[in-house]
């Protein structure tokens, strides 16, 4: 009698629709891969770096076939060897009877069921593994690093290069041998080699060696996992430092630990293999051994460097841990090149300003008062001409030589804004083929203001000269190609079809020109990839979903399209491997504008190095407004080894070598041919005169300098030297880090004015400055500097120097007399310039109005010398802030106290911050009653200033000011109360000099 099967039989109807169905899907996934490949291959191929392409296809299609046929046929084999040592004969019972039915049906097909389930399993091993490209490419070109970490001796380039793909093929292995158990375990319940019910053995002696092997495999694999442990705990967290690496418990309990746990997993192997085989032939055996290996997993690795640390390391943990710190500080100082940072003490003695602040040229004369964040929006209403030109919420700053003198300069590019075409004008045609380009780099130096407070602009006009008396009427920066096809303003799809067949006819709309009017424009250049064939145009209508690829008479057979115009994915799209700084700038090298991109190699795997996150290290204020968010990358090695540029005009990608010496680049290199990269040596002479020392890789250096500047461990573990960056001085409870600021300046121990990006910082927990920190490019070598301020110093910090600027009251009225319901006042970078051992601080304001398209102009400029309060000025321009300082420091050299003054305004000297009885002799009685208890009210609250003010507590210091202030009113009301009249009150006035206002 013919059985039933357990399965239902599908109708053919059934069949075929399913087929077809899987067959529409493969095909449409086939074609869209095909076409984002072929497409991928043109766009690299127009760019010359068609070895990217194939040299990551290649790897990816390696890797996806050889860990995917692995994995398949481990677990195939195994599941076809399991069927394979069936029992022939199994005893009669329910078990087996319900089985029965289940065989019967796969047994026919047996081997493609097999053959689909190892190919499923090898399908997303081998999708997962074909991510593994760049740790294979790395594993594959690694060198050596040339240092060897300090526990095992080991090369660094073991730990960068060749343990992450160790590990990872481990884990590979770890999980085909668990499939493989899972799936033969199956296979031999299911064919009776292992059983539930009935007399006999539970397993048969087949699958019991078949599966104790299998076992056995897997702790063998356990031992290998023991010894590559070993070599990774050189990375991990040690919490008793709070630092990485392996601390004293690891080094003197866990490692030994790992050793026999390794030793003890190969001899559990092998007793698997002859208890469950060759000796008594069951599992009692073998389990046993594998509790006693779970047993000493947990006691020797786990229980007894648990004690270690908590009786042994934890009640001396200075002295014990110290080696081990020292490893940390010195392998993180190596990794992100800490190492050769130069300390400079600088007492900051002074607190008068110096005669010849008046006169100096190489730090007063380049104080930068543009704030290329504030002043975005002045470059777009003073430069836009057409509402849909932009230039983004920040700019960028470079230097330039003009008439012989090098300036920092405040640059721009006026690009397309496709957000802001009209409705009119967004269309398809306008969009892609007629407003195509942006044109111009607009310049203006960074320590100039014209008409009123506007930036004196000096290049990118749109015609050949200019008239107008705030700008320059000749191109001072002049560029032969100024159109902008390439910019940071551009999104994924912002393509533009460009190139024409008739020489007559130009679709593009250049710049505008008069009343309203326009020029026009072919593009000329190299860039593009050419679609003039019905087979590029049916290609990219398919990739860009547009069927006006092939409608549109807009695209002729001399059409080119220009596609990834984004610099910053641009680079990345050619250096996949690279982790691109979050701010390119636009510089004007040789005439044409280039795109600067810098790009850094990382690692995460550096041995006893600290482990930081790109995110979070370099999100500060200006994060979003006009730069990237880097990844939340952990790094513990990193390098600025690239420097990228980026044709404005043609797209041109250059990628050179800037850290000769970075072994992460060397193999990167390597693996992609070998001249991926061009060398150092290559890199232009003009182009080397616009490179900067990058600001990602500066936030990363500066806030691990905030700590690992104390390189003594015992110092290191108090932490009581620890800096911090402080916040944003104008809004220090927003919690957003002060980003750093480029200057074109000379600090001193440096031999002239140098452009650097510098950076001030706080002890950690005050407001007061600990130190400068600068970074620059001194013969083609960065060079990271720190000015280190004594521990005990009176300087201020910027968040307490902004607030005592700010809250002065002659100050602080003339700010109040700038801001209204009718404008708002901004305040520009707040700049720390060391100066005759002592600190100046300026910083530009900004008044916008709150009329529609108003932009903040430039009307005067606070600043400050010494210890932030005593000496302020408040003046239209910097010189006459510098002439006000130093008259004030004359007036403190006489012995009369320095009054803050505001440009323009001059105003009655302030005497001593107290409030001083009339002499005696003058016939005017004391104050009495209320008046008297009003001024006592007022000297007790100048007390609590002066105090909060010493301690650096910036809370207790606001709330001492606004106390003041309500005292200061409490008196006038008392004097007023007292002599209606407006008589001469005969009790003193109290008066709020710089130490108590400021």
């Amino acid at each position: 009698m013919r059985s039933s099967s357990p399965l239902p039989r599908m109708s053919r109807r059934g069949r075929v629709t399913i087929a077809v169905l899987v067959g529409v899907f493969v095909l449409f996934t086939l074609l869209g891969w095909g076409v984002q490949a072929w497409t991928d291959w043109l766009w690299f191929e127009e760019v010359r770096y068609t070895e990217v392409f194939t040299g990551v296809l290649l790897t990816r299609l390696l890797l996806f076939l050889a860990i995917g046929l692995g994995m398949a046929v481990v677990v195939g084999g195994n599941l076809w060897l399991a069927y394979r040592l069936r029992p022939r004969l199994r005893p009669h019972s329910v078990e087996q009877a319900t089985l029965e039915r289940y065989r019967m049906a796969l047994t026919p097909r047996l081997g493609t069921w097999i053959a689909l389930t190892a190919a499923v399993i090898g399908l997303f091993a081998g999708l997962s593994a074909q991510n593994r490209w760049n740790q294979w490419l790395l594993f594959r070109n690694g060198g050596d690093f040339g240092i060897k970490d300090p526990e095992f001796g080991v090369d660094i380039g073991f730990y960068v290069f060749q343990l992450p793909f160790w590990r990872y093929l481990l884990g590979v292995a770890f999980t085909a041998v668990v499939l493989a158990v899972i799936g033969a375990l199956a296979v031999h319940y299911l064919f009776g080699g292992v059983r539930l019910q009935g007399v006999g053995d539970r397993m048969s002696n087949a699958a019991r060696a078949h599966l104790s092997s299998l076992v056995a495999v897997f702790v063998l694999l356990k031992a290998l996992a023991y010894v590559l442990d070993r070599r990774a705990m050189l990375l991990e967290y040690n919490e008793g430092a709070k630092l990485y690496g392996a601390g004293y418990a690891d080094v003197n309990a866990l490692l030994p630990a790992k050793e026999i746990l390794a030793y003890i997993s190969i001899v559990v192997a092998i007793a698997i293999i002859v208890f469950s085989n060759a000796w008594m032939r069951n599992l009692v055996w073998p389990g046993i051994s594998l509790a006693l290996l779970g047993v000493s997993a947990v006691a020797i690795g786990g229980i007894y460097p648990w004690a270690v640390q908590t009786f042994e390391v934890k009640p001396s943990a200075k002295d014990k841990e110290a080696p081990y710190i020292q490893r940390s500080i010195d392998a993180t100082r190596a990794a992100f090149g800490l190492a050769v940072t130069e300390t400079t003490p600088y007492a900051a003695s002074n607190l008068t300003p110096p005669a010849n602040l008046a006169t100096d040229t190489s730090v007063v004369s380049n104080v930068r008062l543009l704030d290329p964040q504030l002043v975005s929006e002045t470059y777009t209403q003073l430069q836009q001409v057409r509402g849909f030109y932009d230039f983004g919420p920040k700019l960028d700053i470079d230097r330039y030589g003009v008439n012989g003198k090098t300036s920092d300069y405040v640059v721009g590019v006026r690009e397309i804004n496709y957000g802001e075409l009209t409705d009119q004008q967004n269309t398809w045609i306008n969009r892609h083929t007629v407003y195509t380009h942006g044109y111009g780099l607009v310049a203006a130096p960074a320590n100039q203001v014209v008409c009123g407070g506007q930036p004196f602009f000096v290049s990118g006009f749109l015609g050949e000269k200019t008239q107008e008396a705030c700008s320059s009427q000749t191109e001072q920066i002049p560029a032969k190609q100024p159109r902008i096809y390439y910019g940071e303003r551009m999104a994924a799809d912002d393509y533009a079809i460009v190139g024409q067949s008739d020489p007559n006819k130009k679709a593009e709309f250049d710049r505008p020109v008069g009343e309203g009017g326009g020029e026009s424009y072919t593009y000329t250049g190299e860039g593009g990839v050419k679609i003039g064939s019905f087979t590029r145009r049916l290609l990219y209508a398919i990739k860009e979903q547009e069927s006006n690829f092939l409608l549109s008479e807009a695209v002729n057979k001399d059409s080119k399209l220009l596609y990834v115009r984004n610099p910053r994915d641009r680079v990345e799209k050619v250096a996949p491997f690279l982790t691109l700084d979050g701010d390119p700038y636009p510089a004007v090298v040789d005439g044409r504008v280039q795109w600067i991109v810098d790009g850094y190699t990382t690692a995460a795997t550096y041995p006893y190095a600290e482990r930081v996150n790109l995110q979070t290290e370099t999100t500060d204020e200006l994060t979003n407004r006009g730069t990237f968010q880097l990844a939340r990358e952990n790094v513990n090695y990193m390098r600025n080894s690239v420097k990228a540029t980026v044709d404005a005009y043609d797209g041109t990608v250059k990628l050179y070598e800037y850290d000769d010496t970075d072994p992460v680049l060397k193999a990167w290199n390597k693996a992609f041919g070998g001249d991926l990269v061009l060398p150092k040596a290559e890199i232009p002479v003009e182009l080397t005169e616009h490179l900067r020392y990058p600001a990602d890789m500066f936030k990363v250096q500066r806030n691990l300098l905030t700590k690992f500047h104390v390189t003594n461990p015992g110092d290191f573990y108090s932490a009581q030297d620890f800096w911090q960056v402080p916040n944003v001085p104008d809004a220090p409870d927003s919690g957003q880090k002060q980003p750093p600021y480029y200057l074109f300046t000379q600090f001193p121990g440096q031999e002239g004015p140098r452009f650097q990006l510098t950076s001030a910082v706080t002890p950690n927990g005050r407001q007061n400055l600990a130190a400068l920190i600068s970074g620059s490019y001194v013969g083609g070598k960065p060079r990271l500097e720190v000015l280190e301020l004594p521990d005990q110093t009176r300087i201020s910090g910027p968040v307490q120097v902004h607030q005592q600027m700010t809250n002065n009251a002659n100050i602080r009225q003339q700010l109040n007399l700038l801001s209204s319901n009718q404008a708002q006042v901004q305040y520009g970078n707040l700049l720390s310039l060391p100066f005759a051992d002592g600190m100046l601080y300026v910083e530009p304001v900004y008044v916008k109005s709150n009329q529609q398209d108003a932009y903040p102009l430039l009307q005067k400029v606070l600043l400050s010398y010494g210890d932030g309060g005593s000496f302020v000025a408040l003046a239209d321009n910097i010189n006459d802030g510098i002439k006000q300082l130093v008259e004030q420091g004359k007036r403190a050299g006489q012995g009369t106290s320095p009054p803050p003054t505001t440009g323009g305004n001059p105003t009655t000297p302030t005497p001593t911050a107290t409030p001083t009885p009339t002499p005696s002799g003058t016939g005017t009685p004391p104050p009495t009653g209320q008046l008297a208890t009003a001024a006592d009210r007022v000297q007790a609250a100048i007390t609590e200033v002066r105090a909060a003010q010493t301690s650096g507590d910036f809370e207790r210091y606001g709330r001492a000011l606004k106390a003041l202030d309500e005292a200061l009113t409490a008196f006038q009301q008392a004097q007023q109360a007292g002599n209606p009249t407006g008589a001469p009150s005969g009790g003193p006035t109290p008066s709020v000099g710089p130490s108590a206002g400021g």
